[in-house]
């Protein structure tokens, strides 16, 4: 058979069709030996089987075989020593190519179909489940779906709709903008399509296949009868809500400053696209508007049970996410206790591999006071003499910080670090290759008690660890941006939803226990904008976010964005252990700036590889790369 070096090299980039090894493979298979187009799509529980694969090519974002890199913002410090292979500490150093068949991070690696969940790769199983749903949707459009109800078609093309999209978002966050496939690339094809010269012109198709599969899809699928034979296990089912809410997501993106303005590095922060925020405004109006009146399966989760959104313990293994998951990967990861809660603590009392994750003390200084106001505010209250008083509850949560105890039960060889020693000089931040670098550890995503000494987690407690790639609290914020660009500020909002902006955002903090965005930042359209950026950075902290954020506003080569930072301090006195620790004393409170991220304009989109800019004289690299 001929074929041009060109199918070789951009199946390769699709990497490959239906789980086969290859495209030579693919081209030359005896037609016998291959499922019939007849019979993979004829009926209903065919064609969803063709599907589901697409479900299995889903990356996970905080999975791999060791320690997972995935905040790459000014959010995480990395500890020195072996840490150095991380994409985190690549990204610190500008070194944006490390990602290339990079195993500790989800944007591209080894992957395959049938693949667990270690094996997914953005990169090619986003091309690879592309592919998939245009075959599919080729297939509705030549009849050969016979054997279904009309409620079984539109579940159907729904799905594909949705997963159309969703790939092709996911990869324009990181790439840029791409050739927006609609059919399957034919062997004989001359491929040639140039990418846009817009983000816009990417969001106009996605938008159009979200908006489509919204149509097509119910908000619930155990509410119908095609879902009934799976009932209770359809969360992971693309439905109206998925598809709503990443209609306004990319509309959202399309409006930011760094799809409207380029990527030249300064100035611009706050220079939308109105129409773009207007019309996602009303995609999440939408969304906010049936859960608030209770016609959804989803709520903001009570912050009682806050954790279990990103772990569950002794539920036998239920997949965290609780009533506030929208979409989340369908894999199951029960190791994952070891694969990454090891790396968020000190390394003398877990059982990892040494690296630790600490949240930067700048990122820290977001997590305001309880009253709601940000640390730089003066009338917050914050005192440097008692860093740790009154904070947002959220604060507490997330951090361990200078007194708090992080061993129940200490064995006698671990009693020094039962309490978390972090003033300067303290054992739990002076080696930066095994300790705290920053002055804190994260503990968002693990319990006090998961260290080997309580042995309060793992296979015995079925830990299960997992982050979503969309949660509802994201989406009140994002309406809250979008609402607030279309309509001047803190009272903007949509036409079919009586939140505004400001509701939206205090609906968030309210959850937590913090008071309300106060009156200083609400006549402000720039200074609510910071709120709600700041609210973003709080509440989504650590969830793989602020990356993409501070990509699309502009931030991520402007100071202070661009450092990370260590606090020190001198404990005022002996550290009473039958006292509250955010009551405790400090003294000479300081903060120094430990890492300058080498980053430049060209470092707000991924580059391309080599191969795949050669493909074809259209299929440029991006800027500076």
């Amino acid at each position: 058979m001929k074929k041009s070096l060109f199918i070789y090299v951009f199946c390769a980039l699709l990497a490959g069709t239906m789980g086969l090894t290859s495209c030579t493979d693919y081209f030359e298979r005896d037609s016998e030996s291959v499922l019939q187009k007849e019979d993979a799509f004829k009926n209903f529980s065919n064609f969803q089987g063709y599907i589901e694969v697409m479900y299995n090519v889903i990356p996970d974002l905080a999975k791999s075989y060791w320690v997972s890199s995935f905040n790459w913002g000014e959010d995480e410090v990395i500890t020195t020593g072996n840490g150095e292979y991380l994409m985190g500490f690549q990204i610190d150093n500008g070194n944006y190519r490390s990602y290339f068949n990079k195993g500790d991070c989800f944007l591209d690696r080894s992957w395959s179909v049938d693949g667990d969940r270690f094996n997914k790769s953005l990169w090619g199983g986003g091309w690879y489940a592309i592919r998939q749903a245009n075959m599919g949707l080729q297939a509705i459009e030549q009849g050969l779906l016979k054997d279904a109800t009309t409620e079984q078609r539109n579940m159907i093309a729904g799905q594909l709709y949705f997963f159309r999209a969703w790939f092709y978002f996911m990869l324009t966050s990181y790439w840029g903008p791409l050739p927006y496939m609609t059919e399957p690339l034919e062997a004989s094809a001359e491929f040639n399509l140039p990418r846009p010269k817009t983000y816009a012109e990417n969001a106009e198709s996605m938008a159009a296949d979200f908006q489509k599969a919204a149509e097509l899809l119910p908000v619930d699928w155990d509410a119908t009868q095609t879902g009934a034979p799976t009932k209770t296990k359809n969360a992971f089912r693309p439905n109206k809500i998925w598809a709503l809410s990443y209609l306004g997501k990319c509309l959202l993106y399309a409006g930011s400053p760094l799809m409207v303005n380029g990527i030249d590095a300064t100035g611009d922060t706050y220079k939308y696209n109105a129409e773009y925020c207007k019309r996602a405004a009303e995609a999440f109006g939408q969304v906010l508007s049936l859960v608030e009146s209770g016609q959804t399966q989803y709520a903001l989760e009570d912050f009682s049970n806050y954790s279990d959104l990103f772990y569950t313990k002794e539920k036998n293994w239920l997949m965290p996410g609780g009533t506030e998951a929208i979409m989340r990967s369908p894999t199951f990861g029960a190791d994952s206790y070891w694969r990454q809660m090891n790396s968020y603590q000190l390394a003398a009392i877990c059982e990892g591999d040494g690296i630790i994750l600490c949240p930067s003390a700048n990122y820290v200084n977001y997590f305001g006071m309880k009253n709601g106001l940000p640390l730089t505010d003066p009338n917050s209250g914050f005192d440097k003499t008692h860093p740790w008083k009154d904070r947002d509850p959220r604060f507490y949560n997330d951090f361990i910080y200078d007194g708090v105890k992080m061993i129940k039960a200490p064995k006698e060889d671990n009693k020094i670090y039962q309490y978390a020693n972090l003033y300067d000089g303290g054992n739990c931040c002076n080696d930066p290759r095994s300790t705290s670098r920053t002055g804190y550890f994260n503990y968002k995503f693990i319990p006090i008690g998961a260290n080997k000494d309580d042995n309060d987690y793992g296979y015995g407690k079925a830990t299960h660890f997992h982050l979503s790639w969309l949660r509802l609290a994201d989406v009140y914020l994002m309406y809250a941006e979008a609402a607030s660009v279309a309509g001047g500020g803190a009272k903007g909002k949509s036409s079919n939803c009586s939140l505004t902006a400001e509701d939206a955002v205090n609906k968030i903090r309210e959850r937590a226990g913090v008071d309300p965005v106060a009156a200083a930042y609400t006549g402000s359209a720039e200074k609510f904008m910071d709120e709600v950026r700041r609210e973003r950075a709080v509440e989504l902290a650590f969830e793989g976010h602020r990356f993409n954020d501070l990509r699309r506003w502009k931030l991520l080569t402007v100071y202070p964005y661009n450092i990370k930072t260590v606090q020190k301090f001198d404990r005022a006195s002996e550290l009473d252990p039958s006292a509250d620790p955010s009551e405790n004393e400090v003294r000479n409170f300081r903060e120094e700036v430990i890492i300058n991220r080498k980053l430049e304009a060209k470092h707000y989109w991924l580059p391309f590889k080599n191969d795949d800019v050669m493909l074809y004289p259209e299929f440029g690299q991006n800027p500076g790369w």
